[in-house]
């Protein structure tokens, strides 16, 4: 019979079926409490403990978020003790609390002991540590009552697992948290570019693009008159996607022949009909990474500054690109002559509610009255 190999014999010993479901939700964890709740699930799932705490600075710039299963007294997260030993010992992921300090008498005379251990009832403590390089990103401290007593040897080393799967999902965290805030701040941006663009993906998918864009392509498909009745966004012009997909294949035919891309030509793209009407397609490199694929940028112009349809794209699109979707509805409503009444029972909001939007839109706009709003959207 053949001996299983002494390597998987050991993880399977690590890993109890009790764990695996805590350890999904600790990798499917999406943000700070999420985590925080895996966290608990996943050490009451391992080992019985007294008491959980977790410290986390994902961000430099950030203050220092604390959690715990309890309210203590004190700080659970020495922070003198664990710089003075990390100076000496840098870079350890597990240690025992009573190791930050001198010895056992000087332990139990320190705050951290007074404060934590001893209303709990604590025996012993015990830190997870997390580094980005040289900077301490989050520890989680556990400690043991004494009836829980002592770690064993085998409860060890599933702590210095655990460490490894926490390490994972924090690392998880930090990109997610990373990609949302360049999300948000980027979509901040664009809510504040008049011009209408639109940002696509290596496969055309669609990545952001802002209310002005929107508006032109209702008006690229319908028309001036059609496009004020389009409820939902209008799809991207087929014409647009195709020119896409021009420059996607001249991208590859440059990759294959060893050159750089970076030089592409824009397209120009004209309605097919309206010839006032154009976007350019662009190739970004979003990514730093020269091996990543770039995105496509679609910026949209109307040429015929004089003609009234043009007047009224590059006024009322360039203007709505400064108000939230909530004001961009009202301005609308107000548009097609609706009172304050009125527009409160069509968008679920209260009288006060949609004066204060009103008074927040003519703000924004410059403009003193309805008259001159409607004025200034034709």
């Amino acid at each position: 019979m053949r001996r299983r190999p002494r390597v998987s014999a050991r993880l399977q010993s690590i890993i109890d079926p009790t764990l695996e479901k805590p350890l999904l939700h600790l990798h499917a964890a999406i943000n700070v409490d999420s985590f925080w709740n895996a966290v608990q699930d996943v050490m009451e799932a391992a080992l019985p403990t007294r008491f959980i705490g977790l410290t986390l600075q994902h961000s430099p710039i950030f203050p220092r978020i604390a959690k715990s299963t309890e309210k203590l007294s004190g700080s659970f997260f020495p922070i003198a003790p664990i710089e003075k030993y990390f100076k000496a010992h840098p870079h350890r992921n597990v240690v025992f609390i009573g190791d930050f300090y001198s010895d056992k008498s000087h332990f139990r005379r320190s705050s951290f002991y007074r404060d934590c251990m001893m209303p709990i009832n604590g025996r012993c403590a015990i830190g997870l540590f997390f580094w980005d390089f040289r900077r301490l990103l989050a520890a989680i401290i556990v400690v043991r009552s004494v009836q829980q007593g002592e770690l064993s040897r085998c409860e060890m080393r599933l702590v210095r697992h655990l460490h490894f799967q926490f390490q994972t999902a924090l690392g998880r965290l930090r990109l997610l948290e990373r990609e949302r805030a360049e999300r948000v701040t980027f979509e901040q941006f664009m809510r504040r570019v008049p011009l209408p663009t639109v940002l696509l993906r290596w496969n055309l998918r669609l990545v952001y693009r802002n209310q002005a864009a929107a508006e032109f392509c209702a008006v690229w498909q319908r028309g001036f008159s059609g496009a004020r009745f389009i409820k939902l966004k209008a799809p991207l012009p087929p014409e647009i996607l195709d020119r896409c997909r021009v420059l996607k294949k001249r991208w590859k035919d440059l990759r294959r022949l060893a050159l750089t891309p970076g030089n592409l030509r824009d397209e120009i793209v004209r309605h097919p009909t309206r010839r006032d009407l154009r976007a350019t397609v662009s190739l970004k490199q979003i990514s730093s990474a020269a091996v990543a694929r770039p995105h496509f940028l679609v910026e949209f112009e109307s040429l015929l500054s004089s003609a009234r349809g043009s007047r009224r794209l590059g006024a009322s699109l360039s203007h709505l690109a400064q108000l939230t979707r909530r004001e961009q509805d009202l301005t609308r409503l107000v548009c097609d002559g609706r009172s304050n009444q009125e527009i409160a029972d069509e968008s679920g909001l209260s009288l006060e509610t949609v004066k204060k939007h009103l008074h927040s839109i003519f703000q924004k706009l410059e403009v003193p009255s309805r008259s001159r709003l409607i004025t200034l959207m034709r």
